[in-house]
């Protein structure tokens, strides 16, 4: 049995594509065999921005309800946040590390760029992170795959380029990196470094199959950072960050007994999830950052708590004066 794996035509998803498709043979037994999808986002040059929420994942989703494809991979973050009707994320195979990194001209860090050095990036979030740190940077928008804006550095063009690490060392190109930058510093966007694979919900051996590949810590993590950014009704290309990390603590020593506020009035050790998020302002000038802590089990409701602080503290009038 071949089953039809889609997946876009770039370098990047047709290399995240054949690390799944690997993982599928060598977990089933079946052969995979990659349908490349030419989605609107890659036939255009306009700014992710512009382009909206889903452009890069609607003509996978469409070739799938047509059972052109029988599944495929999705870059997590490129996703909407609302579910799909008729599919399902199957697996949430292991996360890649979710940090941004910067490639920068003579193996410089952004502490060590000059004033005036300019920072190519196609993310309105990097934008404003950087921004809101107050270096005497440009920014200059780009787009492209990563050949071309890594190609922006080494011609002189750009003094330096910020891109996903993930994307990088599945490229096998992680070695380029002048720096992996602190999420204390740019907070990753909500499931960077995730791979969604996703079927027909009404296939249910596939669902199963494919259900092998699935990571628990990486689902848990990718759901409370999609939830801060659904609940804070913010789409992939807006200025909002977040990281959700899973680590083994004893749960009585770093939360309160409020329910679902990330404590446990019994004690207890186990995973735990640190979820932390942002909301920026497109000029910098206002950065939001708060954190939320709790269990795998409540990974959705940590999210959506988090964006509540968040809208408390005045996020919704930060996002709305951008809209």
């Amino acid at each position: 049995m071949t089953l039809r794996l889609g997946t876009r035509g770039s370098a990047l998803a047709m290399a995240q594509s054949g690390h799944v498709a690997d993982a599928v043979r060598k977990a089933t037994g079946h052969d995979v065999e990659l349908v490349e999808i030419v989605t609107p986002g890659d036939r255009s040059s306009a700014p992710v921005a512009r382009l909206g929420v889903g452009v890069f994942v609607s003509a996978l989703r469409d070739a799938l309800t047509a059972k052109e494809i029988d599944f495929a991979v999705h870059s997590f973050k490129d996703l909407p946040t609302a579910p799909a009707d008729g599919l399902e994320i199957a697996a949430v195979p292991p996360r890649e590390d979710p940090r941004d990194a910067l490639i920068a001209r003579d193996g410089l860090t952004l502490a060590q760029l000059p004033s005036g050095a300019r920072i190519g990036t196609g993310a309105v979030r990097r934008i404003a992170a950087l921004r809101a740190l107050g270096l005497p940077v440009e920014t200059v928008p780009i787009r492209g795959n990563v050949d071309t804006r890594l190609r922006k550095v080494t011609n002189g063009e750009l003094d330096a380029v910020i891109l996903a690490r993930a994307g990088l060392a599945r490229l096998g190109r992680a070695g380029e990196i002048t720096e992996i930058i602190d999420p204390a510093l740019i907070l990753p966007a909500p499931a960077q470094g995730a791979l969604a694979v996703e079927c027909r919900d009404d296939d249910a051996d596939l669902v199963a199959a494919l259900a092998l590949l699935d990571d628990p810590y990486s689902r848990a993590a990718v759901t409370a950072e999609r939830a801060l950014l659904a609940t804070l009704e913010a789409g992939c290309s807006a200025p909002v960050a977040g990281l959700a990390e899973v680590v083994h603590e004893t749960m009585s020593t770093i939360g309160t007994a409020e329910p679902n506020s990330g404590g446990n009035a019994a004690g207890g050790s186990g995973p735990v999830i640190h979820l932390r998020g942002a909301v920026y302002s497109l000029d910098g000038r206002i950065a939001l950052r708060l954190t939320r802590t709790g269990t795998l089990t409540d990974a959705e409701q940590i999210g959506r708590l988090l964006a509540a602080d968040l809208l408390a503290a005045g996020a919704d009038k930060v996002l709305g004066a951008q809209q």
